[in-house]
């Protein structure tokens, strides 16, 4: 592909890294390395995203854990595999029980948002149907990493301090007294550059290797955490984990300009990212930096959003087809809103979100997409003692209106917010890209494939390129390296624009691209601190 090299330097300057033999690229360079050894060792692609997604359990454990949910797109033999990993709400778990407790929605934190995590077993389960080599293997990297220690890097040892900050005034339950034992036992959060580790991470991921996930689900783990929940009245048992299974679906796609972009189907919002190109195509776009291309790709992810936050949930649930908000008609409905002032569609209010993402590829043409997630930042505020499982919250995203499509029920899946994305041509895979951070995401899905089709950057400036956020109704945020000029011209029309000094609320990305001629590309966010490893 022929790239314009323009650049949009954020904290940094990068430059795009070629590969040949493999590529891993995520948002911390153990975890990347991690990945590239295991290829070195005689994995594929398939191996090195477990073995990066179990070690960022250890290197990352701000935004995922050994508790997360998982999703990924596996492009291998000349097709694509999608796989949910995300698990269901406990069956005895229920809208009357909840509200009878005092709550008029899905708490935070606790148990009652706690949902089956599903990574271990899509690590089994990837490692297993594609892999090269046996679990024990794969997650020597992410034992050693939490047995050894190492050296906190610079934004994780800066979320760590905001979640710690934020936990001390307010998980003070004796509940969530294990969260501080494992992170932070010093009763501070690790400085950048200093060494941590976590016996309880090596121990459970051991057990976890040993017995190809089994442990975690119907073993010694599963009893740890099912007497855990009873001990503080919560719902999830052993039965609940007993019964749960990865899911292999089919991945679900929208054209875009001679382009197939490729998420998975709900219960995840990767729809929203293609039901918003569906509408854009439908425009023409010269040049990146005009207040007309932002205006038109803000009104459409709203618009996107207001279908997404209404209809999706668990894919057995939904009560509307995703071929027909997919469809050519559909989006030419959804268009013809899209005027010169901004709109104000129906809509929730999107929440912050924690996610780790990485794409992998190797020489034998094997490309994985993988994202995982705790949801903000460390999960529910739990860990189950002396494992080091920080257990995710998804269950929060249930709404406790039974006339709502994503309304709690026993067994059900709840929205989720991480998705995978993938992007072929002409049937032929470009390769794996994503965005994590929560609600962000299909709005930096949206923005990464117009930077990548439409504009034509490389994959290090489609990743540098300053992003903006749709908050609710007419608000919207931008990074301060945003054009000014630009957003003085939007709040003319009608948007809401506020300038934010932060950068982890955009989201943070990786892209991997195979050349016409084999040459893997890949770029890295500079919101992060991750590298892209080649070889």
């Amino acid at each position: 592909m022929n790239y314009n090299n323009l650049s949009y330097p954020y904290t940094s300057r990068r430059t795009v890294v070629f590969g040949s033999r493999g590529m891993v690229a995520t948002s911390q360079p153990l975890a990347a390395q991690a990945g590239l050894d295991i290829m070195k060792k005689g994995g594929n692609a398939i191996d090195a995203a477990v073995a990066t997604a179990a070690c960022l359990t250890v290197v990352e454990p701000t935004s995922n854990g050994i508790g997360s949910d998982a999703f990924s797109i596996i492009w291998t033999k000349g097709k694509l595999h999608g796989l949910n990993s995300s698990g269901h709400a406990p069956k005895s778990i229920s809208i009357e029980a909840i509200t009878k407790l005092g709550h008029k929605e899905m708490p935070s934190y606790g148990w009652l948002p706690v949902t089956v995590p599903g990574a271990p077993a899509a690590w089994a389960e990837l490692v297993g149907r594609f892999g090269k080599l046996p679990l024990s293997e794969v997650l020597k990297p992410a034992i050693e990493c939490a047995e050894k220690g190492y050296p906190v890097s610079p934004v994780v040892s800066e979320n760590w301090k905001a979640a710690f900050n934020k936990y001390k005034k307010t998980l003070t339950e004796e509940q969530f007294k294990h969260w501080f034992e494992i992170f932070a036992p010093q009763d501070r959060a690790p400085e950048a550059g200093e060494i941590w580790h976590s016996q309880s991470h090596a121990k459970t991921l051991q057990l976890i290797s040993d017995t190809n996930a089994k442990a975690f689900y119907n073993g010694v783990l599963a009893d740890l955490i099912d007497s855990y929940s009873r001990k503080y009245n919560g719902f999830l048992r052993k039965e609940d984990l007993e019964a749960f299974h990865p899911q292999w679906v089919n991945p679900i796609k929208a054209d875009y300009r001679g382009h197939e972009v490729w998420e998975l189907p709900p219960n995840g919002h990767g729809m929203v990212g293609l039901m918003a190109l569906n509408i854009l195509k439908g425009f023409e776009f010269t040049t990146r930096d005009l207040t007309d291309t932002y205006h038109k790709q803000i009104e459409a992810v709203k618009l996107a959003y207001a279908d997404g936050l209404r209809y999706i949930t668990d894919s057995v649930k939904m009560k509307v087809n995703v071929e027909d908000l997919l469809s050519e008609a559909y989006a030419d409905e959804r268009r013809k809103l899209i005027g010169k002032t901004a709109i104000m569609p129906m809509s929730g209010e999107p929440p912050k979100g924690g996610t780790v993402y990485l794409a992998t590829a190797d020489e034998e043409g094997n490309m994985v997409s993988y994202i995982q997630s705790n949801y903000m930042g460390f999960g529910s505020g739990l860990v189950v003692p002396d494992t080091g499982i920080a257990l995710q919250n998804r269950g929060h995203s249930f709404s406790l209106d039974p006339l709502h499509h994503n309304a709690l029920e026993p067994g059900k899946k709840t929205y989720h917010t991480i998705i995978p994305g993938f992007l072929t041509k002409g049937g032929n895979p470009m390769g794996p890209f994503g965005v994590m951070g929560g609600f962000m995401q299909p709005q930096g899905h949206v923005q990464v494939v117009m930077n990548t089709v439409d504009f034509m950057l490389n994959p290090q400036a489609a990743l540098d390129a300053p992003r903006w956020r749709w908050i609710k109704e007419r608000a919207v945020e931008v990074e301060r390296n945003f054009p000014f000029h630009i957003a003085e011209e939007l709040q003319r029309r009608g948007h809401l624009v506020n300038t934010t000094l932060g950068f982890s609320e955009f989201g943070r990305g990786q892209i991997i691209w195979r050349e016409d001629n084999g040459t893997l590309a890949g770029g890295t966010d500079p919101r992060a601190d991750g590298i892209v490893a080649a070889w």
